[in-house]
């Protein structure tokens, strides 16, 4: 492809501008030759009609205007467009720990994640299978992957805080969960897949989350990580103020593994431009479509004036 144009296209372009313009000037050329050879130019003002002067050019150009639109059409243009996915699966996976209580974030971390999140849910597109995952000390699939989306805002405005952080239990429950649909989804081979965590804290319990961030990986199902708080976060604890950084390194190296993004987020609006961001990543794709109609139309009207064109001054078609 060369400018969003087959080659050979460019090639049959060139040549029919070349063919038609040049033989349009020999043939004006060879008529001013062949009038020139009447002796007597009084005579010759008699019987041959008085030609329009410059107006006479405008249905040769209209037609090699035509002809370049036609063949341009021909030449298979395309253009990138943005479609909807339609086939694919992705897991939404919510830390709960009791960091995820920490104010930094107004009102709290959890609040601001969970209203992130159903906006997120609300725009993503209406074909993909959605499935949605909270997780502490322990993961629970509150909804497996699927296209009613409705279950994931319901699943998401029902998240409970809990204690530790098992973040390699959550992965691997979603790898399980894509695994299931992927059985059940008809087609050639298994669709599209990601895993979108957000999470603010390091694991303290549970299978290792960088092994099943590399079996992701290997996969070929992305993990997309959003740190969530900033370093100053606090809860309290047994009366007393426990700090509550974000652990970005880990989650960085669990993107890193798994073939993914890490996006750090600091605020509510921030977390908002994350989720826009990856709503256009996952909700859609970018295909090269054909974009011939439009330039075979605009060829045909230019014929058609080409035409009428030559009627209105010559009183007859351009041969």
């Amino acid at each position: 492809m060369i400018g969003g144009f087959a080659a050979p296209g460019w090639l049959a372009l060139l040549a029919v501008v070349a063919v038609v313009a040049g033989g349009y000037v020999w043939v004006q050329r060879r008529a001013r030759r062949y009038l020139l050879r009447f002796a007597n130019l009084e005579v010759l003002e008699r019987v041959v009609p008085r030609r329009p002067g410059w107006p006479r050019h405008i249905p040769a150009v209209l037609l090699v205007v035509a002809l370049v639109l036609l063949t341009l059409g021909l030449a298979g243009p395309t253009a990138e467009a943005q479609v909807p996915r339609n086939r694919a699966t992705v897991m939404l996976v919510i830390d709960v720990s009791l960091s995820m209580n920490a104010t930094d974030v107004h009102p709290t971390r959890l609040a601001a994640a969970q209203d992130a999140a159903i906006s997120f849910v609300r725009h993503l597109t209406p074909g993909i299978n959605l499935g949605v995952e909270s997780f502490a000390g322990s993961a629970t699939v509150l909804v497996s992957p699927t296209t009613d989306h409705d279950q994931a805002v319901r699943a998401i405005q029902t998240l409970k805080l809990a204690e530790s952080t098992a973040t390699g239990d959550a992965l691997a429950a979603a790898l399980n969960a894509i695994d299931m649909v992927n059985q059940l989804i008809p087609g050639q081979g298994p669709p599209p897949a990601r895993i979108v965590l957000m999470s603010d804290g390091k694991q303290n319990t549970g299978r290792d989350e960088f092994a099943v961030a590399a079996q992701a990986g290997a996969a070929h199902i992305p993990i997309s990580t959003i740190s969530f708080g900033t370093p100053y976060g606090t809860v309290e604890l047994e009366g007393e103020q426990a700090p509550v950084p974000v652990d970005d390194a880990s989650l960085a190296k669990v993107a890193a593994l798994s073939g993914g993004q890490f996006y750090p987020a600091e605020s509510n609006q921030q977390v908002h431009e994350v989720y826009d961001s990856l709503d256009q990543q996952i909700g859609y794709q970018t295909v090269h479509k054909d974009v011939s109609k439009p330039w075979l139309i605009l060829g045909t009207l230019t014929c058609l004036a080409a035409a009428a064109a030559a009627l209105v001054l010559s009183q007859r078609l351009p041969a």
